[in-house]
């Protein structure tokens, strides 16, 4: 059933009982004015009559009939239009129209009463009237017309009100709730051929001045806004899980590959010497490592995608650097890290991220930036710059040939005799990202070296809209300034 059908429906039952009500409102007044001119006419009449009641029960308690007829006739003509009824110790003279004498009287009525008997109601209203040598009553009756004629005109015009009021306040209120419902059948219209899953359109709505269709239509909006958005998370979910297996299917196929060939020597050469023994073990256990790192790699890069930014709150910076300093030597007890990090510089971002970084950073200057003694002398610098947060990790390696800057940030790209994973690097540069930050790579103060630079704001942010360093690469990135920076989102390849 449609909306103004139901208003119509509604209206039309509704006000005839309004009607209904006010007529019995009305009625109610109408009676209570009708009576109180009634009663004031009686009380007027019973004022005028009373001295000659007084001398007909005198007239009579003398004995003398033709003074008492007398009398009689004076209080009836007086009386008017109105019935009387003298009641005496001895006797009772009425005339006039009033009640029969089956009608039984109160006591007393010293304010008007209504009395019924023989399919008509009376208006009654008594007088106390005394003589020196008697007390008797005085009554004096009137017809109830609030009863009668009147008020059976205004029930009449109530009812025909009410029954008019039925058909014609529906029908204006169907016409009303149509014309003020059309607003929302034209938006009905425009988003029922919608379909999120086969169209990107959208209703192009334009402000009705109809409050709740300008909230419905702007509900629908955000509700298919947050579909598309959900959409594209979920295709950004499932390109991220294909490009997940593919890319590990694709880097662990090496591995695998010359761990099954070590694994077919020792098999098929029981016999073999010692020494190529050895050297075969050492093999598999440099892939399984080699292995085990890749996929703890794809699995962080996973993570960083996916991460949402209710995750995100303050850092402390130097804390998370400290902590990671710390691991570091526990894990390279001969390197010489040195740590500048004045307390109190914090970031809005996600720690796990924060410290995945930094553990990169600090694993890559010790697998490359030793020396050529082989020492590893790192230099680790946390400072505040205006509204920047700025890491940097200086080593005494050979350093990043200019013409590799571009590159080393790339996914699975590896140095010359590296065994890792190609993929600390890309780590470094999708937490850069990811804190809407850059990372640049450039040579070490004193000339040998190299030094990475991550720059983060101070302040909180959107997180990227688009975010596929899974599935796309580094090296797609755009060049800020004269070195590499990862400030933004990757483009898919």
């Amino acid at each position: 059933m449609r909306l103004s059908t139901r208003i119509g429906l509604a209206v039309g039952c509704t006000v005839p009982l309004l009607v209904a009500a006010s007529g019995w409102l009305l009625l109610h007044l109408v009676a209570r004015d009708l009576h109180r001119v009634e009663d004031d006419h009686l009380a007027q009449r019973a004022a005028a009559v009373a001295p000659d009641a007084r001398a007909l029960l005198r007239a009579t308690e003398n004995g003398r009939p033709k003074a008492a007829d007398t009398r009689e006739r004076r209080l009836f003509t007086a009386a008017l239009d109105v019935g009387v009824r003298v009641v005496g110790p001895d006797a009772t003279f009425s005339g006039g129209p009033q009640p029969g004498p089956l009608v039984r009287l109160p006591v007393r009525a010293d304010q008007p009463v209504t009395l019924r008997g023989g399919g008509r109601s009376w208006r009654a209203l008594s007088r106390p009237v005394r003589t020196a040598g008697a007390s008797g009553t005085l009554w004096v009756f009137s017809p109830d017309t609030a009863d009668r004629a009147q008020l059976r005109a205004v029930r009449r015009r109530v009812a025909f009100t009410a029954l008019l009021a039925a058909p014609l306040s529906g029908l204006l209120a169907w016409g009303l709730a149509a014309g003020a419902s059309a607003p929302l059948r034209r938006l009905t219209r425009r988003t029922a051929g919608l379909d999120p899953r086969t169209s990107a359109a959208r209703p192009d709505h334009r402000p009705t001045g109809v409050t709740e269709v300008d909230e419905l239509a702007a509900t629908v909006r955000t509700v298919l806004a947050r579909y598309d958005e959900q959409a594209a998370r979920t295709t950004e979910a499932l390109d991220t899980a294909r490009s997940f297996s593919s890319a590990a299917a694709h880097e662990l196929r090496t591995p695998l590959m010359s761990i099954g060939t070590n694994l077919d020597i020792l098999v098929g050469h029981p016999e073999l010497p010692g020494p190529d023994r050895a050297e075969v073990l050492t093999d598999l256990r440099r892939e399984h490592t080699r292995l085990l790192g890749l996929l703890v790699m794809l699995r962080e890069l996973g993570r960083g995608d996916l991460v949402e930014a209710e995750a995100f709150a303050a850092v402390d910076v130097c804390e998370a650097a400290d902590a990671a300093v710390a691991e570091a030597r526990r894990r390279a007890p001969d390197a010489e890290i040195a740590l500048d990090a004045p307390p109190g510089l914090t970031v809005h971002g996600w720690e796990p991220g924060l410290r995945l970084l930094l553990d990169n950073l600090l694993g890559n200057a010790l697998a490359h930036g030793r020396d050529s003694a082989g020492r590893a002398r790192i230099a680790v610098g946390v400072r505040c710059a205006g509204d920047q947060v700025v890491i940097t990790v200086d080593d005494h390696g050979s350093g990043v040939p200019p013409e590799a800057r571009e590159t080393v940030f790339e996914r699975f790209r590896r140095g010359p005799g590296s065994a890792g994973s190609g993929l600390g690097l890309t780590l470094v540069a999708q937490q850069a990202a990811l804190h809407r930050g850059s990372v640049t790579v450039t040579d070490a103060p004193g000339g040998t070296g190299a030094r990475f630079e991550v720059r983060l704001p101070s302040g909180g942010g959107a997180l990227p809209v688009r975010r596929d360093w899974l599935i796309g690469t580094a090296g797609t990135a755009r060049t800020a300034g004269a070195n590499r920076s990862q400030s933004f989102p990757k483009d898919r390849p």
